[in-house]
């Protein structure tokens, strides 16, 4: 059995990677450019992928292809109409990063909410150490506690990010993007009362036709001054350039992305250039990747393995 990891580096170092080795002989590539993956797949039985794209033609001339693993949860990088009618089964990896999104998620905000930075910086400097107190009031914090937090999209991420928000005292509201997940134990709000009346506002949405720009400079301004917008969702939910002039503007007291319409994103965008950077925390879409959520996703991949080859022994 012939098994091609086509961008193993997106999964870095982990313990259990090599354990794949166990379903046959396996060849782990740091990284595949469009160019390259014809080549590669060529005389592969599985080829697992995080980003490659793969479309019809490539998998026209991979001849021995009979399962793709998708080294994720989303599947859009995979023509499945092609595969089904090649034949080819397609399987992604569900569940594994809903722990790792969700303390991630507040990671960001408690950085902005806190002036973590700031005090950081003020002690490391030796500031501190000529202070004539004991302290350092200059920027205020808020807590959580007693604050409206709306959650757009609720699914298994958005639901443990729920449970944190309550934990730290919050109340929780949230906006269904599809419409049909009303029956949460939260309230559930429409998009503009949400935007209105929340003090953190934290996205967890799906990429799709409801969602794509879905909060734009006129939806920004319908938010508290006060408010800090978090995107661990899907980039292009908002829309980047819209942000960017709103941090400039002071429209709300902060925001967190973690997922870019482009990615990585590229060296002139608007939101490197913000004249308010204290008030934008960027990270390049590693909230998924706790060291744990990256082992299960290992796990995943070779649970769909073990039971594909299960049913293709069965069948003879």
């Amino acid at each position: 059995m012939k098994i091609v990891f086509l961008d193993a580096d997106t999964v870095g170092d982990v313990p259990n990677l090599n354990s794949i080795e166990e379903f046959g002989d396996v060849t782990f590539y740091p990284t595949t450019k469009p160019g390259q993956a014809a080549e590669r797949i060529r005389d592969a039985d599985i080829v697992i992928t995080n980003k490659v794209v793969l479309g019809k033609d490539l998998m026209k001339q991979a001849k021995e292809l009979k399962l793709i693993c998708v080294a994720a949860t989303g599947m859009n990088n995979i023509d499945r109409e092609a595969a089904k009618e090649l034949d080819i089964e397609v399987k992604n990896v569900a569940g594994y990063a809903s722990q790792s999104v969700a303390q991630s998620t507040f990671a960001m905000i408690l950085q902005l909410v806190q002036n973590i930075p700031f005090y950081d910086d003020f002690v490391k400097s030796g500031e501190y150490s000529k202070s004539e107190i004991f302290t350092n009031v200059d920027r205020d914090f808020e807590e959580i506690s007693g604050k409206r937090f709306g959650i757009i999209g609720l699914g298994n991420i958005g639901q443990k990010v729920a449970q944190i928000a309550e934990a730290f005292g919050a109340e929780v509201t949230y906006y269904s993007t599809s419409g049909k997940n009303t029956d949460q134990p939260y309230l559930l709000l429409g998009l503009e009362e949400l935007l209105k009346t929340s003090d953190f506002i934290s996205i967890h949405a799906p990429l799709n036709e409801n969602t794509l720009g879905l909060i734009s400079y006129d939806r920004i301004k319908l938010m508290k001054s006060s408010a800090i917008l978090v995107n661990t969702g899907r980039g292009g939910i908002v829309n980047e350039q819209d942000l960017a002039k709103a941090i400039d503007e002071g429209l709300i007291r902060g925001a967190a992305i973690d997922v870019f319409e482009t990615e990585p994103i590229p060296d002139n965008h608007r939101l490197l250039k913000v004249k308010n950077r204290d008030r934008l925390v960027l990270t390049p879409h590693i909230t998924w990747s706790s060291l744990e959520a990256r082992m299960d996703l290992i796990e995943g991949i070779k649970m769909n393995i073990k039971e594909f080859l299960s049913r293709s022994e069965a069948q003879g």
